[in-house]
């Protein structure tokens, strides 16, 4: 049985929503943030579930030679049309994070806006992050963005609701389960009378738990921040981020 991030109509009907104009308006800017976290100016970069590409053409256009890796058909194709507008060369790759695998062929790899905890077995994950670290070069850098537990619980709603800019209502449900470790949603879109619902579901983590568990993976040296500048991870922090080394 497929799992919903297989299922491509998620991606290309919730596309509008996820992927505003906003957020590749910040790209670029994301991508100055994970270069300077990284230390890193130059190299091959692993940008796995890549969406449309915004982190990678950015950093294409930085200089950095860049393979996006995603399960989506519709969104390489995104980010392949994305590349081509912005003249730069990227590798796109069709495949399943839990198999790509390119043993140190990368000095950068990176897991931006909540790629990671999809899936149902929390031991997939671990798998994810092994192959991460052996994709990467010894004394690899690895730089994860992603929604923490801590700030979820801090401001928690069950439900909102949002007008797209395409004219539809999104309706989103949450509800916590698994013990404080999983998040199950229901996005409800509305367009003239008619509803469409989408259900999916996904691991969140706490700081020290993404610490521990990149330890475990084989990763030292995890830093963590409270977003992509570079803040702290404290009360303030919007994001969690995660900065390891391979070996």
């Amino acid at each position: 049985m497929s799992e919903w991030f297989e299922d491509d109509s998620f991606w290309k009907e919730l596309y509008p929503f996820m992927f505003s104009e906003r957020r590749f308006n910040v790209a670029e800017d994301e991508a100055k943030g994970i270069r300077a976290l990284s230390k890193l100016e130059r190299g091959d970069v692993l940008d796995l579930a890549c969406g449309p590409g915004r982190h990678a053409v950015a950093l294409a256009k930085a200089g950095f030679r860049v393979t996006g890796v995603d399960i989506s058909p519709s969104l390489l194709e995104k980010a392949a049309s994305l590349a081509q507008a912005q003249n730069v060369d990227v590798e796109w790759v069709q495949a399943d994070m839990r198999h790509f695998l390119r043993p140190e062929a990368f000095d950068l790899a990176i897991s931006i806006f909540t790629s990671f905890g999809y899936f149902d077995d929390k031991q997939d994950d671990l798998a994810v992050l092994r192959n991460i670290r052996r994709n990467l070069r010894p004394g690899g850098i690895l730089v994860m963005e992603l929604m923490g537990k801590e700030i979820l619980a801090r401001g928690f709603l069950p439900a909102t609701s949002e007008d797209l800019a395409d004219g539809r209502l999104l309706i989103q449900r949450r509800e916590i389960f698994d013990d404080w470790t999983r998040i199950r949603n229901q996005w409800i879109l509305i367009e003239g009378g008619k509803a469409t619902m989408f259900r999916f579901q996904h691991t969140v983590y706490s700081g020290q738990e993404l610490r521990d568990r990149l330890l475990d993976t084989g990763f030292s040296d995890v830093r963590l921040f409270g977003g992509l500048d570079g803040s702290e991870y404290g009360l303030n922090a919007r994001r969690l981020v995660a900065v390891a080394r391979s070996g």
